[in-house]
């Protein structure tokens, strides 16, 4: 059960709602939005029925969902939210370029490839400085150092920047450097981290997890929704299977049951689905004529002497070859990119 309060409920009002709810033995957790403040009751449900909510001041009105991701459920919300990256809107009216290195390795490598995520009509840049690795004896990421290289890059090319967080304790401060923080495919169910970007005051980017439904992948996102933070972009990224082909499978029908199902946007990282260069471009064209609010892919210069996923990454020209292709197709469909 979730209450919406009007335009104009005042703080009293919403605080009064939720201690309704803490007097009824439930939790409350409110999510403010642009034009809505939604308040979620987390307890026995019975005895928030027997409530007559919209007797109290600032309450506009109450929904029965009966899902277990209700702060992101369509139910609750049916049209699709738009979450703005720095000045970048990303959402159904849209197509959203994302591209960038896969890690940050040093300042030619990271300039060279934003320059071509740019060229290519990127309007938001990937960048990672933290590197969860299967084996501990893998390149980490530069971290902090990393950090400032891409701030630079953002000053230089005025583009906004993703950056994954892989434990509670970067989290603050990515947030004060990033346009957007990502949760990655290892830590989509890593639940202490989820409330943590909740509280954050920046969107976030919740990438699949490898062996993820998708009703556990909108659950994941609800942690995020229900500590107040409704800013989430989805990122299908392929899932394990027992084809071998590929790195995983790509699933652009579970992108299509994740639109449908909630109201966040809903973006595919072909080059970590596929996990082949020659492979790439074909499903981020395929990811667009799907219904995809958005790509992401790599970008590095020299892929053979990459420290990170040099196989998957697309090169300078090809990613700007990409970038038309895509910009041809939303135009055939109808739909405008994002420039």
């Amino acid at each position: 059960m979730v209450v919406v309060m009007t335009p104009e409920a005042t703080d009293a009002d919403i605080d009064a709602v939720a201690e309704r709810v803490r007097a009824n033995g439930g939790e409350a957790f409110v999510s403010r939005g642009t034009v809505h403040t939604i308040v979620g009751l987390v307890g026995d449900t019975e005895r928030f029925k027997a409530i007559d909510w919209r007797q109290m001041q600032g309450v506009d009105h109450v929904i029965q969902i009966g899902k277990p991701y209700k702060m992101v459920s369509r139910d609750l919300h049916p049209e699709t939210t738009v979450v703005k990256v720095g000045t970048v809107p990303v959402g159904r009216d849209t197509f959203t370029l994302i591209a960038g290195p896969c890690a940050v390795e040093n300042p030619e490598q990271t300039m060279r490839a934003i320059r071509a995520a740019k060229d290519a009509g990127a309007t938001i840049v990937r960048g990672d400085v933290y590197k969860p690795r299967t084996s501990p004896y893998s390149f980490q990421g530069l971290g902090e150092q990393g950090i400032e290289i891409l701030q630079e890059a953002r000053r230089e090319f005025g583009l906004p920047v993703v950056i994954e967080v892989v434990d509670v304790s970067q989290v603050a401060h990515v947030a004060d450097v990033a346009d957007c923080i990502r949760v990655g495919t290892r830590n989509a169910q890593n639940f202490e981290l989820l409330k943590e970007v909740g509280l954050a005051n920046k969107p976030v980017m919740l990438k699949r997890g490898l062996a993820m439904t998708v009703d556990e992948w909108l659950q994941a996102a609800e942690y995020v929704a229900q500590r107040g933070n409704s800013e989430i972009i989805l990122c299908e990224r392929g899932i394990r299977t027992f084809e071998p082909s590929t790195r995983n499978t790509l699933d652009l029908g579970g992108m299509a049951v994740a639109q449908h199902e909630s109201h966040l946007p809903v973006i595919v990282d072909p080059s970590h689905a596929v996990g082949k260069r020659h492979l790439v471009a074909a499903m981020a064209r395929a990811a667009l004529a799907a219904g995809a609010d958005g790509v992401m892919v790599d970008v590095h210069a020299n892929p053979e002497q990459a420290m990170v996923d040099g196989a998957q990454a697309l090169l300078p020209e090809e990613v700007v070859a990409l970038g038309g292709q895509l910009a041809a197709i939303a135009e055939a469909l109808g739909r405008q990119m994002n420039r």
